[in-house]
């Protein structure tokens, strides 16, 4: 090829997206990709993987809000009808048992949120989902306790190592992207939870998260559950104008 063939298919390629358009594109094709899944009634089924990953954002986040005050995450049940339970046991308090009971609650707004912040380039969206999938990995070795949970985890863990490694310049973006829209969604299409007096799993009717923290302060569970509902909007919107201002500068290669 000559240099003026080069040129040629150089010019014809066009130049390269500023990272900053290219994270808007992805964003804008992962929104195209979720309305499709969940307004075509056959394809409804793809979203139910993106429904336990809801419901696992959810359960490690009462599990290591139980961590972070102090306690012990002893357990993780998942089943295939997007329900699971987080045992955990901690001599916290009334606070502690509160903060415990919201982080299943955020759970799924905050790992959203860091899902927009880290997919901004493709770089840190690769190294992002390497260290998700290898956190996952871990967890479904040391916490999850069901035969669906570990299988399901564990898929996920693998999906996330491999999308880490294959050399694609925009595929870890994607996957990173998709998956914060899939877990913002959730906050949503969950949010009648927030105002729930128990909760219906298969391993029987419990009291639900905001009873819970009812049970621990004072106040009515429905005031929590919208001091939950607020901070996870709060928490969304964040991320979102935070993704939207992606960095100006060329990225560097992973």
């Amino acid at each position: 090829m000559t240099d003026l063939d080069s040129a040629t298919a150089d010019l014809a390629q066009g130049p390269p997206l500023a990272p900053e358009v290219r994270a808007r594109l992805v964003l804008v094709a992962s929104l195209a990709f979720t309305a499709v899944l969940y307004l075509v009634p056959w394809l409804r089924l793809l979203a139910w993987p993106f429904r336990l990953v809801s419901t696992l954002a959810h359960e490690l986040g009462h599990g290591l809000a139980a961590v972070l005050v102090g306690g012990d995450f002893e357990a993780l049940l998942m089943w295939s009808d997007a329900s699971g339970v987080a045992a955990w046991s901690a001599q916290v308090g009334r606070l502690g048992h509160a903060a415990i009971a919201a982080g299943g609650l955020v759970g799924p707004a905050l790992a959203s949120a860091v899902c927009f912040l880290l997919g901004r380039s493709r770089r840190w969206a690769r190294l992002a989902s390497l260290g998700l999938g290898i956190g996952l990995l871990i967890a479904d070795l040391v916490v999850v306790r069901t035969l669906f949970g570990v299988v399901f985890v564990g898929l996920l863990a693998a999906v996330l190592i491999l999308v880490s490694l294959v050399p694609s310049e925009w595929l870890a973006q994607v996957a990173l992207v998709l998956l914060g829209v899939q877990l913002a969604l959730s906050v949503f299409s969950r949010a009648d939870y927030l105002f729930t007096r128990q909760a219906v799993t298969t391993s029987g009717t419990v009291l639900s998260d905001v009873s819970q923290m009812a049970e621990a302060l004072i106040l009515p569970y429905w005031f929590w559950g919208a001091c939950c509902g607020a901070f996870s909007l709060a928490v969304l919107l964040a991320a979102l104008i935070l993704y939207l201002r992606a960095p100006q500068r060329a990225e560097p290669g992973l």
